[in-house]
């Protein structure tokens, strides 16, 4: 009897099997913390540095097929501003709040940490677009074609909270389109122009889709 009850101790106190939820997983609520702050630190340092040395639409070629071409626009992700300022960062924020409880419920669920990792950079890249929403028009200067912006003192920038314009700057001009092609002929390959916290975002959901498509549209543990 003894040996039975033993036995049943130790099973208790073992690991549970893999796939297992768990209520917490600590290290990758640091992990998703860290990249959010690390993805925002390196797309902040590069808007302002373009912002503060660019003219409006003033491009500079890296390579021939890589430029610095710097461009604002209203908020929506690669170039794209169908909707208002206003209600586009109100959405977004919406959506972080949503994919906030969709990474605590995937590191519950204890899902592989390349999950985890997509989620948070996703996460990152919509939080640093919304500080060029909020904060952007009440620090700096406008920017135009013939002169750098500046920051000023805070509430005398160009526009208001939730007013400013979205910083873009990466234009990779693959190749051009042979004229004969129809339709295409004569146009770029890829002519978006984009930020850092862009390129997060959409290489999270291209990973997802490809990597991670069971998890988010079956449930599997």
């Amino acid at each position: 009897m003894e040996e039975t009850k033993k036995d049943d101790t130790l099973e208790t106190i073992q690991d549970p099997p893999p796939g297992t939820p768990r209520t917490m997983r600590r290290s990758d609520y640091l992990l998703a913390a860290c990249i959010v702050f690390g993805i925002i630190i390196i797309d902040q340092a590069i808007k302002f540095s373009v912002k503060t040395t660019f003219c409006l639409h003033e491009s500079l070629e890296v390579t021939s097929w890589f430029h610095l071409n710097f461009t604002e626009n209203e908020g929506m992700a690669w170039g794209m501003s169908p909707l208002g300022t206003v209600w586009l960062t109100l959405f977004r924020v919406l959506t972080i709040g949503l994919f906030i409880w969709i990474l605590h419920k995937a590191i519950v669920r204890a899902v592989p940490r390349g999950l985890v990792v997509c989620i948070a950079l996703i996460i990152a890249g919509a939080l640093g677009n919304i500080i060029d929403n909020c904060f952007y028009g009440l620090v700096f200067s406008e920017s135009t074609p013939f002169a750098e912006a500046s920051i000023v003192p805070f509430g005398d920038g160009y526009g208001s909270f939730l007013g400013g314009h979205v910083v873009d700057m990466f234009y990779f001009p693959l190749f051009t389109w042979p004229d004969w092609v129809p339709l295409l002929g004569g146009e770029v390959f890829f002519n978006a122009i984009f930020n850092f916290a862009d390129a997060a975002i959409s290489c999270a959901t291209i990973a997802i889709l490809l990597f991670y498509s069971r998890y988010v549209f079956s449930g599997k543990e």
